[in-house]
């Protein structure tokens, strides 16, 4: 004989049980989820065309910029999220150690923003924006190229006290990189990886001093003295300096290369190989530039996944240095 078919409840208290655990899963979703390629496909079609052509045209007048948005990606990436906070005037973060006359490219993706704005008004945000112009940054510079995902909103406030606790510092030991990057989702492969944008760039005297003038047995003597003729031991800290000697305007592995032989240029360079968990992953980037390409490539994604706001969260920016 049939057993008796099962009857589940179907009363009020059910009903909120079964609506509650719903909320719970929907809250508990990866928020990054709704990130998509294709987002503006449909309400800004043009939108990426637009900024890659403000973002290489201020490449093309300053080869210096490429290094300089791609960090300003970073920055923006490791406080709450991949946010745009980095860029509110008056938000805080501007003025913190690690930022303060040191990232650039601010009127770049203002450039940039009103561009957009004369053929989408209040459509792609100012995040977005700086998530596409690092990568367009680092393809006009012979650099990787990655598909960005999209759907990112603007913070309307900064965050000065994790900026300055969270963004690394040119003397951090290896120890302190690895669990700066993760504590935002990075593991040590993606630290090295994105660390490789130090292919190109400079730096300022005030942060290599201490490495050139230390007598450490970490760096060639060479290098330390020829990098002294352009920063003197007790003046000169704007003084600029290429983070690689060797081909500084090109996106390549030469970083690598320079590591491997003592000529890092930052303290928080040359850690990544001094007989630590990560000298295995520079000395393969050196070796093979295929790999660290594509390593690059899949970190920036992953960094952009940091935390964005998404839906209704925070705002599309008009301005991107003010809130609307």
């Amino acid at each position: 004989m049939a057993a008796p078919p099962v009857r589940i409840p179907m009363g009020a208290s059910f009903f909120m049980a079964a609506m509650a655990l719903i909320t719970v899963m929907m809250m508990s979703s990866p928020c990054h989820a709704q990130l998509s390629s294709t987002f503006y496909d449909q309400t800004c079609p043009n939108a990426l065309s637009t900024i890659r052509t403000s973002i290489r045209s201020a490449v093309s007048r300053e080869r210096r910029m490429a290094a300089s948005l791609i960090r300003l990606h970073f920055h923006d990436c490791f406080v709450q999220g991949c946010d745009a906070s980095i860029l509110l005037n008056g938000g805080g973060e501007k003025t913190v150690t690690q930022n303060n006359n040191s990232v650039r490219g601010y009127d770049v993706i203002d450039s940039a923003k009103s561009a957009v704005e004369s053929i989408c008004p209040g459509v792609v945000s100012c995040a977005d924006i700086v998530a596409v112009a690092a990568r367009e940054a680092s393809a006009a510079v012979g650099g990787p190229s990655w598909t960005v995902k999209l759907g990112r909103r603007d913070s309307t406030t900064g965050n000065p006290s994790q900026a300055g606790a969270d963004l690394p510092v040119f003397t951090d030991s290896l120890d302190t990189l690895i669990s700066r990057f993760d504590k935002k989702g990075l593991n040590a492969r993606d630290m090295v990886a994105l660390s490789g944008a130090h292919t190109i760039g400079q730096a300022r005297c005030l942060t290599f001093r201490g490495r050139i003038y230390g007598n450490g047995s970490d760096i060639d003597a060479g290098f330390a003295s020829t990098r002294q003729r352009g920063c003197p031991s007790s003046s000169g800290d704007s003084n600029l300096a290429a983070l690689d000697l060797v081909t500084p305007n090109s996106f390549d592995n030469n970083y690598f290369k320079n590591l491997m032989r003592k000529k890092g240029l930052l303290a928080s360079d040359q850690v990544l190989y001094s007989g630590g968990s990560t000298d295995s992953i520079v000395s393969e980037y050196s070796r093979t530039p295929a790999t660290f390409s594509s390593d690059f490539a899949a970190a920036m994604v992953k960094m952009g996944d940091i935390e964005p706001l998404t839906g209704s969260q925070g705002q599309v920016r008009k301005i991107c240095s003010a809130v609307n």
